[in-house]
């Protein structure tokens, strides 16, 4: 075989690889996309969790929002108001007021105070829990079944059992809703990081059904709606809520629930004189 017929389709594929790395190159050069030099920027300012909480595909595509205006500069749940302000100055606007927030469930049926129609053995996990007869395993159908779902959705260890539920560690928690989502009875919101009075009940069952599956579920007596002079507690579809902007921490409402079912960090004992 002669070394002709050997070299010539070696050539040829060469010439071949040759003329598609020129096309490939120039194609580059032509289409390239030039990245706004703010989102690198802004990119190293955000926290890195790529947690989804700001409703972006992670941090990447957060950054890229923000710098072209789509997003403000407290979007990053994550970051809270440092991450703000620094982006705020990278970009050279004002950061307006961020508040920092923080998860914290609405229920505070544990074992010994809720009520079980059975006993559930299976995935942990409250979706595979909700399947079963009557929603889960407690009486309530609004009480947390301690399934994890919540745990398992949070990447910064902040959520824990205590006594069969899931209790969020404020200081730990990054305010980034993935507990939320996760969680199929919504029974986790966002409450202010300095809100001392919060209320552990979402059940919307009549008061004498709540009694029956709970002790310390709320019974909508609106006693505390009373005991509040600050307008800062309402009961709607049976259930109490605390208004953080009205409430100044006297703990009154905490004070007044037959029930036990308002929480607050207050000494019960103080109480200041109502504002003008």
């Amino acid at each position: 075989m002669e070394i002709g017929t050997i070299l010539t389709p070696v050539l040829i594929l060469g010439g071949m690889g040759l003329l598609f790395g020129i096309g490939l190159g120039v194609a580059a050069i032509k289409f390239k996309v030039e990245e706004d030099p703010l989102v690198p920027a802004i990119r190293a300012a955000l926290p890195g969790a790529n947690c989804g909480g700001c409703g972006y595909a992670g941090c990447d595509a957060l950054a890229e929002a923000m710098a072209k205006g789509e997003a403000p500069p407290s979007a990053c749940p994550v970051g809270g108001p440092s991450c703000a302000k620094a982006v705020a100055e990278i970009l050279g606007v004002d950061a307006g007021d961020v508040e920092r927030k923080n998860a914290f469930v609405r229920c505070g049926g544990c074992e010994g105070k809720a009520k079980f129609r059975y006993t559930y053995q299976g995935l942990h996990d409250c979706k595979a829990a909700m399947q079963l007869a009557s929603g889960g395993s407690k009486s309530c159908s609004y009480g947390c079944l301690g399934g994890g779902s919540c745990i398992a959705a949070c990447q910064f260890g902040a959520i824990s059992y205590k006594d069969g539920i899931a209790v969020i560690d404020k200081d730990k928690c990054t305010a980034c809703g993935m507990c939320i989502k996760a969680c199929p009875k919504n029974l986790i919101a966002f409450e202010r990081y300095d809100c001392k009075t919060r209320v552990l009940c979402s059940s919307k069952d009549l008061g004498k059904v709540v009694r029956q599956n709970c002790t310390v579920g709320c019974i909508a007596c609106k006693l505390c709606v009373k005991a509040c002079e600050y307008g800062a507690i309402q009961v709607t579809n049976n259930v109490a809520s605390v208004d953080p902007a009205k409430c100044v921490s006297c703990g009154a409402c905490a004070r007044k629930c037959p029930a036990k079912c308002i929480s607050t960090s207050v000494a019960l004992e103080e109480k200041p004189a109502a504002q003008a």
